[in-house]
């Protein structure tokens, strides 16, 4: 791991909220026995249904993560860019994995396998409160996600995920296509592209080639109701 690599990992796992509640001492012990991984866009980071678990956190670039759907389909429910985080682990009863994580740019990812937490929690057993508040919090954005398609209208539901995205590590600058977007809350790229030029001509976006920037998030969060 090189000290720029080092150096990188460790402030994002500073900053993150589910490493945080178990106190700060894990950073050094992640770094230990971590890795880094480099991957090209298109490439897959992991698959549903991977019997290999752990957590891996985004470090630079951005990863797509995709769910089976009905009729053997493949849907696209989320976007993970720098700081975010991605895991489950057999320790607690879980199965293989869940989601399917590709690169959707080139991207830079710490991964900490199972086998690494178990050799963690050797030295530091609170691992394992860290990783329970992970879980917590992917379950959390899991049922905001549902909330969302069940109880928000398509244009409301379009501007709300742009606030959330907007909110995050990655600022307002979205490197993101209109189609993915789209298919993240449940709309056709047309249907989204409608909203999302009623938003440009009332100022809360600025569109551009691959991607967007919301230029008005309180506008944008008042449109979403929030």
């Amino acid at each position: 791991m090189s000290p720029e690599d080092r150096a990188r990992a460790a402030a994002i796992l500073e900053a993150s909220a589910w490493l945080s509640q178990a106190g700060r001492g894990l950073v050094e012990p992640f770094l230990k026995h971590g890795r880094i991984v480099r991957l090209a866009v298109g490439q897959w980071v992991q698959a549903e249904g991977d019997d290999e678990t752990g957590v891996l956190v985004v470090l630079e670039g951005a990863l797509q993560v995709l769910c089976k759907a009905p009729g053997d389909r493949e849907v696209l429910i989320g976007q993970l860019r720098a700081g975010a985080a991605l895991g489950q682990t057999t320790r607690f009863g879980g199965g293989p994995r869940l989601v399917t994580a590709i690169a959707a740019e080139d991207v830079t990812i710490l991964q900490v396998s199972d086998r690494a937490l178990s050799r963690i929690a050797h030295d530091a057993p609170h691992v394992w409160q860290a990783i329970a508040a992970l879980l917590y919090l992917q379950l959390r954005n899991l049922l905001e996600l549902v909330g969302e398609l069940a109880a928000l209208p398509p244009r409301e539901r379009l501007a709300r995920r742009l606030c959330l995205m907007a909110g995050g590590p990655s600022g307002p600058n979205l490197r993101i296509t209109q189609e993915a977007l789209g298919e993240m809350v449940g709309l056709t790229r047309k249907t989204a592209n409608l909203h999302l030029s009623a938003f440009e001509r009332d100022g809360l976006v600025r569109r551009a080639y691959g991607g967007l920037t919301v230029t008005d998030l309180p506008g944008l969060a008042r449109v979403a109701g929030v």
